[in-house]
């Protein structure tokens, strides 16, 4: 199969909040009222979570699918942890990012205990989103 891009346009004007358009749709992305935000939207951090999330819903619905299981639906409760004091650069040796981030799944579907943890496993594996975090992703950025 042929690669495929997708692509995003963001910009951010007064204040923390920052608007990407992500095909049809637009994303508000701000900081809480507490870090000099608006509270407009969710953190960009909280973003990744809800990407997360997303990713294996609907990779759960494609694997499903394939798989012939009747999925009638999936709860996620989804955390991280990572140091502000790398972010903020008051701390060089801090990673800015999450030192770890975690995902509690539940599946409604007739499947037992083995085959619900075996179908998460697949949604793991093959969801673009957790590959993205767990093996790194080239990144370029260039001044336009």
């Amino acid at each position: 199969m042929a690669m495929k891009t997708i692509s995003a346009h963001g910009w951010m004007n007064a204040g923390m909040a920052i608007e990407v358009e992500c095909g049809n749709h637009r994303l508000i992305m701000d900081q809480p009222k507490s870090a000099a935000g608006q509270d407009l939207g969710p953190t960009p951090l909280e973003a990744i979570l809800a990407a997360v999330a997303g990713c294996f819903g609907t990779i759960g619905r494609f694997i499903a699918h394939q798989q012939k299981i009747e999925l009638r639906g999936m709860r996620f409760e989804i955390e991280a942890d990572y140091d502000p004091a790398g972010l903020l650069g008051r701390n060089p040796d801090v990673r800015p990012g999450f030192q770890e981030l975690r995902v509690r799944v539940e599946i409604d579907a007739d499947l037992d205990r083995e085959g619900k943890q075996a179908l998460l496993k697949q949604i793991e594996k093959r969801c673009p989103v957790a590959d993205n975090l767990t093996h790194g992703t080239r990144l370029v950025s260039v001044l336009i």
